[in-house]
């Protein structure tokens, strides 16, 4: 039996995350300036697909997840990559003195951490999808982590990252924590995606007290040109 986590884009664009939706016909995808990701119901066929590339446009690379079925022919495959979904039910989940929470008067603090992190796709207003909390040192964003994905009941931990000259202090650990304790405050569990390759961070976030649900895949495909 599927669940909402089978398929979380979707979920996300149809349920809590709705407000940050475009559509056209039965797809979906976030505000560009918010997110890549698109989101598609479980059973696609023609009309599906067809639905996608109107809404998003042509020759424009698009990242696909939940259901492992193929765009037709016309989309060309850009990267296939192997990836791992984990929950957070044995995470000790609790607040941290020393995070604050970033907003948009941090958006660019923000990106510039990202941009020498890559923790993964960002966008100029990602931080709009949830709570992000940071860690300071001498006036400075050295470290971060927030909230992304909101299938109902769940949310996604995301872009996870310390600044090369600040790691090893277990900050990336204290954040997720202090994340996943806002998260559980209202009710919602935790997860959260890596890729298979980032054993490191896996291996952290095993410490944590996540486990593997599944194995997932990550896509990446160019709608037809026109």
């Amino acid at each position: 039996m599927t669940t909402v986590l089978d398929n979380p884009a979707w979920h996300s664009l149809t349920g809590p995350h709705a407000h940050f939706a475009q559509a056209h016909g039965v797809a979906r995808r976030y505000h560009p300036d918010i997110s890549v990701f698109v989101g598609l119901p479980d059973e696609r066929d023609g009309q599906t697909w067809t639905d996608l590339a109107a809404l998003v446009g042509p020759a424009v690379e698009v990242p696909l997840t939940g259901a492992a079925v193929a765009p037709p022919a016309g989309w060309t495959p850009v990267m296939v990559g192997r990836g791992v979904q984990m929950v957070g039910d044995g995470l000790d989940a609790r607040p941290d003195e020393e995070a604050v929470v970033l907003g948009a008067r941090d958006a660019a603090e923000m990106s510039e951490l990202v941009a020498r992190t890559n923790p993964g796709p960002w966008r100029a207003r990602t931080f709009e999808l949830g709570t992000y909390l940071g860690i300071r040192r001498d006036g400075r964003l050295v470290a971060m982590a927030g909230e992304r994905l909101h299938p109902p009941g769940w949310t996604e931990i995301s872009a996870v990252c310390t600044d090369a000259a600040h790691r090893g202090q277990g900050l990336a650990g204290r954040l997720v924590r202090a994340v996943a304790h806002n998260i559980r405050a209202r009710g919602d569990q935790v997860l959260l995606h890596a890729a298979a390759s980032n054993t490191g961070a896996i291996r952290l976030y095993e410490r944590l007290g996540f486990r593997l649900r599944r194995e997932t895949t990550f896509a990446m495909y160019r709608t037809p040109a026109g």
